[in-house]
């Protein structure tokens, strides 16, 4: 599509740029694929240029450097002794040491790896099934603990960690042996340990804070991800829980059943799942963020009297604990509810939910929907209300003052002068809105638990009856958790289709926000 320079542009009229716009959008997302397509590209060769240099660097490190730094190929830290930084050495040597220990012992990485049978599928996680064995002590059969496969998948992982720990740090003092050969051969003094400890509260202070946080993330944060990545491939589920029945590698069998839009396939309840999760999403973002802006708007507005008291009013709701509100307001429009009542008493109701004797807005799939968006909006406006208006107070007036001496009426003021502004600070807030939203368990499950609507179409999906207006999140709620055939594996399975589905959404928005396409404007 050929793009039109600023004079031609400025000549179409209001439809006609809408249009255009709206072409150039759609006509720009093969151009936006084919840069991500691009960028993965390079990703990988630069990895892979990567990779190569590091086995290069290692190889002459290897062939010019001193008998010193050669032999601390072998036992950490020995360049390091040799040098005169007794400290690191002392670290390097003691983590070798560690890491030697752990795996040889009985019981120890070695143990744990040759256990876990990484992804040969068919094989369990873990050896050695746990059962009833006659004891004639007791004259009865009693159970023999054998292997527990979570925890035999767990330490697997943790000692798949500390290879990849052993390695890096590895590399790490041979590089530093080869950087101290340098320096000497250059007549200069490497630094001492003390002179370490002083840089670590001085000009490295941001690596003694960052430790401890980065610890917590890798262990609470990735070590999960990673053990939730592999059950995906497992059978975990009810009734191969790993401790009664071990579990195995299934491959990508799971992925199968759940993209599977055949006879038996979870491909139709996952992808109307994923279809109103996404229009879910979608208008809980959207309605509270321009409702929220109005709101604030009107009461910022000139002439408003007793402002403090219609935001404390809005406050109210969020003040309130959203566990006790939503599940009011949900037994208000119930059919035994007050609202719920006086829809069915003033014949409110259509016909057709009459007839089908849903006596109740929850029984009916298309207005529960339209009520749990409508509830959503009442939560949240107040939050966005409140930040709209912190942002509205640090608009220009004079660039108002200025639109109203060339005749620009309101609704203009607020299409080129407010909502761009307010598009521009908020667009990050609104890209994390929507994915908060994609995950909105509260309101989805506090407004609907009693009321189940189930969607016999879909019929009994990963064991559950799934409900018109279950999110992914609560689907995956319930085959977890609120379930007796718990299957942890699709669960899984739908965790990374989310962050998938998320992370594409996400990327694609981030580079189309003004906060970023037009980041220079409003400097």
């Amino acid at each position: 599509m050929k793009k039109l320079n600023d004079l031609d542009y400025l000549k179409l009229n209001k439809f006609q740029a809408f249009l255009y716009n709206l072409k150039l959008f759609f006509c720009s997302i093969p151009m936006w694929l084919k840069k991500a397509g691009l960028k993965i590209v390079e990703f990988f060769k630069n990895c892979g240029l990567g990779i190569k240099n590091e086995f290069v660097d290692i190889g002459t490190t290897f062939t010019k450097g001193n008998w010193a730094v050669k032999l601390s190929f072998f036992i950490f830290g020995f360049g390091n002794f040799f040098y005169g930084q007794i400290l690191r050495g002392i670290l390097f040597l003691v983590f070798e040491i560690i890491f030697f220990a752990y795996m040889f012992v009985p019981s120890g990485g070695i143990y744990w790896l040759s256990k876990a049978n990484f992804f040969q599928t068919g094989n369990t996680v873990g050896n050695v099934q746990g059962g009833y064995v006659y004891n004639e002590l007791y004259d009865t059969d009693v159970w023999v603990n054998g292997d527990d496969s979570v925890k035999v998948l767990l330490y697997a992982l943790l000692t798949v960690i500390f290879i990849v720990a052993f390695i890096y740090t590895w590399r790490l003092q041979v590089k530093q042996c080869r950087i101290c050969m340098d320096i000497t051969a250059k007549g200069k003094k490497v630094k001492s340990g003390k002179q370490d400890l002083k840089s670590l509260v001085d000009d490295e202070f941001h690596k003694s804070l960052l430790a401890l946080p980065v610890f917590g993330i890798a262990a609470f944060t990735v070590l999960p991800i990673i053990y939730m990545i592999l059950i995906a491939f497992t059978s975990y589920d009810a009734a191969h829980n790993g401790y009664a029945n071990l579990f195995t590698w299934v491959g990508l069998d799971n992925f199968n059943e759940l993209l599977n839009f055949g006879y038996g396939g979870l491909g139709l309840a996952f992808g109307e799942i994923l279809a109103w999760t996404l229009m879910w999403a979608f208008f809980a973002t959207f309605t509270n963020y321009f409702l929220g802006m109005f709101v604030a708007i009107m009461i910022n507005k000139k002439g408003i009297k007793i402002k403090k008291f219609w935001r404390t009013v809005l406050v109210m709701t969020i003040a309130i604990p959203q566990f006790v509100s939503l599940l009011y307001v949900a037994k208000l429009f119930d059919a035994t509810g007050i609202i719920g009542k006086l829809l069915l008493n003033w014949n409110l109701l259509p016909d057709s939910m009459i007839a089908a004797n849903q006596l109740s807005l929850w029984l009916n799939p298309v207005s529960a929907k339209i009520l749990v968006i409508i509830i959503n909006i009442w939560v949240g406006i107040p939050y966005i209300m409140l930040m709209a208006t912190g942002i509205l107070m640090n608009i220009p007036q004079d660039l108002y003052e200025s639109s109203r001496i060339d005749g620009a009426n309101n609704f203009q003021q607020y299409t080129k002068i407010t909502l761009p502004y307010m598009m521009f600070v908020m667009g990050p807030y609104l890209l994390t809105s929507f994915v908060n939203n994609l995950n909105n368990f509260n309101v989805i499950y506090l407004l609907t638990q009693n009321n189940q609507l189930i969607n016999t179409e879909i019929g009994t999906a990963g064991g559950v009856s799934v409900c018109h207006t279950d999110l992914l999140i609560t689907w995956l709620y319930k085959m977890t958790l609120n379930s007796a055939e718990t299957k942890y594996n699709l669960a899984s399975v739908i965790g990374i289709l989310v962050f998938v589905v998320v992370a594409v959404l996400s990327l694609i928005v981030y580079n189309v926000i003004p906060s970023t396409r037009n980041e220079e404007d409003y400097k």
